[in-house]
């Protein structure tokens, strides 16, 4: 049985659940439409800061953040369109906006939808109309994001979107990584290194962008926690980004559908045409081992 469940809490609140497989998620609409919570069993499987949560006044470090309308950040954070420079901040703006539940669903999943779109303070920084709608669907040990973004406006729409999970991990010496890259560019030292699924976790930061990718999925298995996740993602997607700091217990693994600075070096960046959507999928999945 499939179920929605609101709560007034310091954000408002909704509860997705599968009753049958034990399986929850918690959606915070107003805290950048976020995904704060994903439980099987009463076990939670990301990493939240709870501190940072409470405090509007920051980003959220944890959970699943929204990625939209960049991925990592620009130099100066600044880009240039038709002679004008804006700033957008590191990983714009999608994750600090107020989304609207636009529907909910629970026929063959806990389904729910979000949407937001262009606004006069969005347009001072980024100067094109846009709509966005995100699905949340959880069912069983599955939690899939399917996204659609559309163009609202008289010209191009250069954009970049993604996610930035947050998982739970307990010693990273007994992480197993799979990654579909051989090199990645390291953001900490700006070179590049050869991969061959093993990350050095007495580095105080890493910060691996995999831009080159031959796969649609992704893993990493935690043998102290005894389970592996699992993300699959659809061609828009163009990156991998693994970052983790030293001596916390979380790591993140982050679907980008375009490098960092794509909007200044037009790498892998993806445009839509005015009045042109496009549509995305990722799905996270978390088993035992």
């Amino acid at each position: 049985m499939f179920t929605i469940y609101e709560e007034a809490k310091q954000y408002y609140t909704y509860t997705l659940a599968d009753k049958d497989a034990n399986s929850e998620i918690e959606v915070v609409p107003e805290r950048g439409g976020i995904i704060t919570r994903w439980r099987q069993n009463g076990t939670e499987i990301l990493y939240l800061d709870e501190a940072r949560y409470q405090d509007p006044s920051k980003t959220v470090r944890g959970g699943v953040p929204i990625l939209f309308p960049i991925c990592g950040n620009l130099p100066n954070d600044t880009f240039e369109h038709q002679g004008n420079a804006y700033k957008l901040i590191q990983h714009g703006f999608g994750r600090h906006l107020s989304w609207k539940v636009i529907e909910q669903d629970v026929s063959n999943c806990a389904s729910i939808t979000l949407a937001i779109a262009s606004t006069p303070e969005t347009l001072a920084v980024y100067p094109f109309k846009f709509e966005v709608s995100y699905t949340y669907e959880l069912k069983g040990n599955s939690l899939k994001i399917l996204q659609t973004y559309t163009n609202k406006s008289d010209q191009e729409m250069p954009f970049s979107a993604g996610f930035h999970p947050y998982f739970q991990v307990g010693d990273k010496q007994k992480l197993s990584v799979d990654i579909p890259g051989t090199k990645y560019d390291d953001n900490v030292s700006k070179k590049t290194f050869d991969f061959s699924g093993e990350f050095d976790y007495s580095s105080a930061e890493i910060d691996a962008a995999f831009t080159s990718i031959s796969g649609k999925t992704t893993s990493f298995s935690d043998r102290d926690l005894k389970r592996k996740i699992t993300i699959n993602y659809s061609d828009f997607f163009s990156t991998l980004v693994f970052w983790t700091l030293k001596g916390q217990d979380f790591v993140c693994l982050e679907p980008w559908s375009t490098p960092r600075n794509g909007l200044n070096t037009g790498k892998q960046l993806n445009i839509l045409a005015p009045g042109a959507n496009y549509n995305a999928e990722i799905e996270l999945i978390c088993e035992s081992i």
